[in-house]
C-alpha cells in the first residue's frame, strides 16, 4: 500500500478466551499485562494488513485499566489506526469483556455481558520498515 488514506480507520478485532491457567491473583484476576499482550497481537495484524510486515511496537502513550479481567472471560480486543506517518502507525486499543465465567453459579457457568465491560484502553505507536523506492 502506498496511499495512507486506506490505512486510516482500519479496524482489526480479535476475540480470546482467558484461561484459568492465566489467573495470577485472588478472585481469578489476570495481570494487566494480559491485555497489553492482546494489544500486541492485534497490532501485529494491523501492520500485516497495512504494510505487509509484522512491524514493531514502539511505545504506549497512555494505558488505562478500567475494570478487572478474570479467568473465564471472553475478551474482544480492537485496534483502530488513528494516525499514519511515514513509518509509524498510531493505534487506539480497547479490551472489552463480552462474556464472563460465573463459577459461583456452577463449575462451568458463564454469561454474555450486556452491555459489555470495557476493561482496558490504550493508545500506542508501531513502526514498520521504510517504504521501498
Amino acid at each position: 500500500m502506498t496511499d495512507s488514506a486506506p490505512r486510516l480507520g482500519l479496524t482489526v478485532t480479535h476475540r480470546r478466551y482467558v484461561p484459568y491457567a492465566d489467573a495470577h491473583y485472588a478472585g481469578n484476576l489476570v495481570d494487566g499485562a494480559y491485555s497489553l499482550g492482546c494489544f500486541g497481537d492485534v497490532a501485529t495484524e494491523v501492520c500485516i494488513r497495512t504494510d505487509g510486515d509484522e512491524g514493531l511496537f514502539a511505545s504506549y502513550s497512555q494505558v488505562q485499566f478500567l475494570a478487572p479481567v478474570r479467568a473465564g472471560d471472553v475478551l474482544e480486543v480492537t485496534a483502530r489506526v488513528v494516525r499514519v506517518g511515514r513509518r509509524s502507525r498510531e493505534i487506539e486499543f480497547a479490551a472489552t469483556v463480552v462474556c464472563r465465567g460465573r463459577p459461583e453459579r456452577g463449575e462451568s457457568a458463564a454469561e454474555v455481558l450486556d452491555p459489555p465491560l470495557v476493561a482496558t484502553t490504550a493508545r500506542g505507536t508501531v513502526v514498520v520498515p521504510a517504504p521501498e523506492g
